[in-house]
Order: C-alpha cells, then structure tokens, then sequence
C-alpha cells in the first residue's frame, strides 16, 4: 500500500488516552509518510503544560513545515500550545474538541480535576495557523454549539461530521479517510 505524500510532517497529538491500536490517528500514522507522534506521558498523564511541553519536545525533533492533527484532548492541548509558543504550523485538523464546561461521563476526568491540572481556562483566542475544527452532532463529550463557539474564537473552519459520536473506535472509527482528505487541503 502507498503512503499518503505530504508537504508537511504531520504530528499526531492524540488525547488522554494517548495511542489506542485501532483509533482512527494510530491507523492514520502508518498510512503517512513524514510523520512523528507526540510520545505518551510516562508521569503527569493529566497535567496540560506536561503534555504542552510533549508537543513542543517533538516539534522541535522536525525540520520544516508541520500539520498538526489532534484528537479530543488533544486538541486543547493544540490550544494552549500555541498560546505559548511561537512556530510556524501550515494548518491543524482538529477533531472532536471536548468542552470543558460540560459534564462528562464518569470515566473521564472531573472538571475540577481539569482545571486544578491546567487545562482551564482554555485559550479561546485566534490561532495562528489555518485550522479544521471537525466535529459531531451527537459527542458524548461536547455538543455541536459547543465545538462551533471553540472553531469560532480560534478562527478555525468548522466541519460538521454529522452523528459520529467522540470519533473514537467506541463510536465505531477506526480507519477515517476523510481525515486523509483533510491533511491534503491543509498542506496545499
């Protein structure tokens, strides 16, 4: 099978659950062929600015042009990224962003474990790269008006996935193609 080509290196910023074998971004990584991932959190697995600092460690591992696709919480930690550092992206796929000031299901962090961990507040401003935010009618995680409001501040285009809950392989993803699709338009 050939590798999608790309301009960029793509570096995957998966979220709190980090590398999942049949999550649509680990599938996505072989099918690429300048890629890197951010590395899982040994320590600190809930603390923002240790997974900020991650993201920061690989970027500065590649040379030239980057994407960035992030997934869930990953693509807050996108957010405060840059809101700290300086760097050119040429564009970021952002998908299914959860939001913070909604209740999730037990299994996930509690807000005040959040917030007590950095992840709040959350940078709502402008982001300084072209970006997609894609996102779900029916997100355990976060409802439709929620991403939009987000993909509004950062001045990123939204996409609107329909019901594809958390796009996560309990929503039934494992390959995505559209985020192939999506990765060549950002690198043009």
């Amino acid at each position: 099978m050939d590798k999608l080509q790309t301009a960029a290196t793509v570096l995957i910023v998966p979220g709190l659950r980090e590398h999942v074998a049949e999550h649509w971004q680990t599938l996505l990584e072989q099918r690429l062929s300048k890629v890197r991932s951010v590395a899982p959190l040994e320590t600190d697995k809930l603390d923002c600015q240790a997974r900020v600092r991650a993201i920061q460690h690989e970027l500065e591992q590649i040379d030239g042009p980057v994407i960035l696709v992030a997934h869930s919480a990953g693509v807050l930690m996108v957010a405060h990224w840059a809101a700290q550092f300086q760097r050119p992206i040429k564009g970021a796929l952002l998908a299914a962003p959860p939001d913070l000031d909604a209740v999730w299901p037990a299994n996930y962090p509690s807000s005040e474990t959040l917030r007590s961990q950095g992840w709040n507040p959350l940078p709502k401003g402008p982001l300084p790269f072209p970006s997609i935010v894609a996102a779900s009618t029916n997100d355990h995680l976060a409802s439709l008006a929620a991403a939009t409001h987000l993909a509004e501040g950062w001045g990123a285009e939204l996409l609107n996935l329909g019901d594809v809950g958390h796009l996560n392989p309990a929503a039934g993803f494992g390959p995505w193609a559209q985020a192939e699709a999506l990765i060549l338009k950002l690198d043009r």
